[in-house]
């Protein structure tokens, strides 16, 4: 795992894209506060601009680097969600303007992912995860099922986990996180 890490790294670093595993789904990744990465990755996937993309982070501990206001409550959320979860915060800061939403909120998710959270701890930044596919296209639930026009067009690809079966990978849980507090499911 440590080669391919140190060869993600060095793609992130530079600006580039990786097709990566994570605790949910596949992934397509770059360095979540450079804007001509992220615009790389609408470009790749043909998605509407105007439809933010998710990061990650490696810890709970980095949220505050991130959003304005973080809700004690998210701390528990996080702690206790049995599947992953994505929270949606508003007063998304420090991040790449274009893969922030328009109302100014940004879904992150602390990822449980072994591969993912050293990534993250080594880069010292956040990355984008949005599904590897094309716009439109279902999300794919193992390496096999991602489109080669996505495999192409990324500058790396992750060689772990590629032979896993599809069997238990699903999009994570999606909840709208207010600054007060209170919270609402997106997607289950």
């Amino acid at each position: 795992m440590k080669i391919e890490i140190d060869n993600a790294l060095k793609i992130l670093k530079n600006g580039g894209i990786i097709l990566y595993p994570t605790d949910t789904i596949w992934g397509i990744g770059c360095d979540a506060t450079n804007p001509e990465a992220v615009e790389r990755i609408y470009k790749l996937k043909g998605r509407d601009a105007g439809k933010s993309m998710i990061i990650l982070l490696d810890t709970d501990a980095k949220l505050p680097g991130y959003v304005n206001e973080v809700p004690d409550i998210a701390y528990d959320l996080i702690e206790y969600a049995e599947r992953p979860l994505t929270l949606i915060f508003s007063g998304a800061k420090n991040l790449a303007g274009n893969v922030i939403h328009q109302d100014g909120t940004i879904g992150i998710r602390i990822v449980k992912h072994a591969f993912c959270q050293q990534l993250i701890q080594r880069f010292k930044k956040p990355i984008v995860s949005t599904s590897a596919n094309i716009s439109g296209q279902p999300s794919p639930t193992s390496f096999s099922n991602i489109d080669e026009q996505i495999k192409a067009g990324v500058d790396y690809v992750v060689n772990l986990e590629q032979d896993e079966p599809a069997t238990n990978r699903q999009p994570s849980t999606i909840m709208r996180l207010e600054p007060n507090g209170r919270f609402a499911f997106i997607r289950r």
